[in-house]
């Protein structure tokens, strides 16, 4: 699951152009394209969209935050990342900081027009949240030396044709990145679960509000199987339309 981070100056895959990046920002303004809006590495996200755009300012005015304590949330991280569908191509840029605006009588947040952005043809860098209400599991099944095996069940935190990033809240999947999981159960939704391998490629130390420490993980898909490769692009369509239509208003 490449990010924007990951991406080199000098890839084909960064515009360095104003003009083209501002191009494109307009060009999403005028349909109406929605973003999500991401903090804390991608553990908090909002869908947002761009309301203006003041090339002379650099900056950009977009849509608000539905409750004042992500606002909050938002306005003091320093570091935003933002993420789009465009065309079928992901769009993906960073702010080093928002601020509080008013736009029309209503509240909205102000960023810097990006220096660059990163635009991938490819849908399955596209990462989606997955519901906080109804959380979903994959569960590991390691076998042991002495041919037992152990269950470890984590939190689905997001999705992409790529992979999946997880929580472990009781910290007992090992850390080691690298390592190939070769049984593990992905629940999808509406009980539909699907087996993956999964190669872990990053793991960070997560504290939550309530003080309690996690591990969070990035872990890719190995060999996806053509059917199983087919019910994740399901389900990301699913999140991405009833997003969408929450985003509305009609849902």
């Amino acid at each position: 699951m490449a990010n924007n981070d990951e991406i080199d100056d000098d890839s084909p895959y960064r515009v360095h152009s104003r003009r083209e990046i501002i191009s494109l920002l307009n060009n999403m303004l005028e349909k109406n394209q929605l973003l999500s809006l991401l903090i804390k590495g991608g553990d908090e996200s909002i869908i947002t969209s761009i309301l203006e755009i003041d090339e002379a300012a650099n900056a950009l005015i977009i849509d608000a935050a539905p409750s004042a304590s992500l606002n909050e949330n938002i306005v003091t991280s320093n570091r935003i990342g933002f993420e789009a569908l465009y065309n079928n191509i992901r769009i993906t840029f960073t702010a080093d900081k928002a601020y509080k605006v008013e736009y029309q009588n209503r509240p909205a947040l102000k960023v810097g027009i990006p220096a660059s952005l990163v635009r991938l043809q490819r849908r399955e860098y596209f990462r989606i949240a997955t519901p906080i209400a109804k959380p979903l599991r994959c569960t590991f099944r390691i076998t042991q030396p002495d041919g037992s095996f152990i269950t470890i069940i984590t939190l689905l935190n997001n999705i992409s044709g790529g992979g999946v990033g997880i929580t472990d809240e009781k910290k007992i999947l090992p850390t080691t990145t690298g390592v190939i999981y070769e049984d593990c159960q992905l629940e999808l939704a509406d009980n539909t679960l699907v087996s993956v391998k999964l190669q872990i490629r990053d793991c960070k130390e997560f504290k939550m509000a309530t003080g309690k420490t996690v591990n969070r993980f990035g872990c890719e898909f190995i060999n996806l199987s053509r059917a199983v490769e087919a019910a994740v692009q399901r389900f990301i369509t699913k999140l991405e339309r009833e997003q969408n239509a929450k985003a509305s208003g009609m849902l």
